[in-house]
């Protein structure tokens, strides 16, 4: 059976110390406190880039421009198996509106190299700064049993062995 599909992006632009990237506090639900770009379900018969418009709009009342798809993430979750997921990440430098909070999000920008992976979701540590920089991710991040930290994955940068995945 095929995983839930959803997406996520990272809105970056140019600010008065570096490149910055749109965050926002998550305020509900799965992952709710964390760090998180904007993003959500992709709905029945809608492809990753039509629901990331949709979900950034519904979100953060952003239109975004031109989109590029650097992530297609793997998340199995085996002591949960309602939140495993397949995950499209994209960056989008192009857009009209400014971010507002919304019931979802409470947007911040941050800059680039200051992001504190810490806040966000564990996997983050390994993949998101290369996504930023426009390098493709395409990897599994498995969670264990507290449902918050990465016990395996095929990431080159995963450093803990773990037989369940190659």
């Amino acid at each position: 059976m095929p995983l839930p599909e959803v997406c996520v992006c990272y809105l970056l632009r140019q600010g008065a110390q570096g490149e910055e990237v749109l965050l926002g506090r998550k305020k509900f639900g799965l992952g709710m406190g964390n760090l998180v770009g904007p993003g959500g379900k992709i709905e029945p018969g809608e492809t990753p880039e039509r629901a990331i418009r949709r979900e950034v709009a519904e979100e953060t009342s952003i239109e975004l421009g031109q989109v590029e798809l650097v992530g297609e993430l793997t998340y199995p979750f085996p002591f949960k198996p309602a939140w495993s997921q397949q995950s499209w990440v994209f960056v989008c430098r192009e857009w009209r509106g400014d971010a507002r909070e919304s019931d979802e999000l409470v947007p911040e920008w941050f800059p680039v190299a200051d992001i504190s992976t810490g806040r966000m979701w564990d996997d983050a540590r390994f993949w998101v700064h290369d996504a930023l920089a426009g390098r493709f991710v395409k990897a599994t991040f498995e969670f264990g049993a507290d449902l918050r930290t990465v016990s395996a994955s095929d990431h080159p940068a995963f450093r803990i062995s773990s037989p369940r995945l190659p």
